[in-house]
């Protein structure tokens, strides 16, 4: 479902009241647009400072001793070539360390220095009173109820991006 469906999905009910899954779609997009305005800045940002990416391979580390690149690269949701080059900034900046699998010497495992989980835990300290102020206002289980909501247009979302790859694989033959 595109952006623009999301917006007219239902519009509004036969009664003339909003519809709820409109409401959904509205607010899905709105954060998701926030959140591409949020990393789209980080083109702006003072030498030395991390980005949103580089904080979510960190993060991705923080409950792991040691991840492989690919594995990382899922859990921050960045493709794999582009994991590996902030891994290299990173590990530069002294903020992760790379060694290679002593199990599989093609794998090379990534995983936080001292440095490293300090500035985890310092913008953990920033932002978790943020993000529990934003939650502040929703019950459990409303709160509940919205990560349902997420967790399904997630999975609708992967199951289009399914069917587009199968489609173009069905077309190329």
């Amino acid at each position: 479902m595109s952006a623009a469906e999301l917006d007219h999905a239902g519009e509004l009910d036969p009664g003339g009241e909003r519809d709820p899954a409109t409401e959904v779609g509205r607010a899905f997009k709105a954060a998701i647009a926030a959140l591409r305005r949020m990393r789209g800045r980080e083109t702006h940002q003072h030498d030395g400072e991390l980005g949103d990416a580089q904080y979510s391979l960190l993060f991705g580390l923080r409950e792991c001793s040691e991840l492989s690149s690919s594995e990382l690269a899922c859990a921050a949701q960045l493709s794999p070539p582009s994991a590996a080059e902030m891994l290299d900034g990173l590990a530069a900046a002294g903020l992760v360390q790379r060694v290679r699998s002593v199990r599989d010497r093609r794998v090379v495992l990534t995983s936080l220095t001292e440095r490293g989980r300090e500035l985890v835990e310092h913008r953990r300290a920033r932002m978790e009173p943020r993000y529990r102020a934003a939650m502040s206002g929703f019950d459990d289980e409303q709160l509940l109820s919205a990560a349902a909501v997420l967790d399904s247009l997630r999975a609708m979302f992967d199951q289009l991006a399914d069917e587009r790859v199968q489609s173009s694989r069905l077309s190329r033959s």
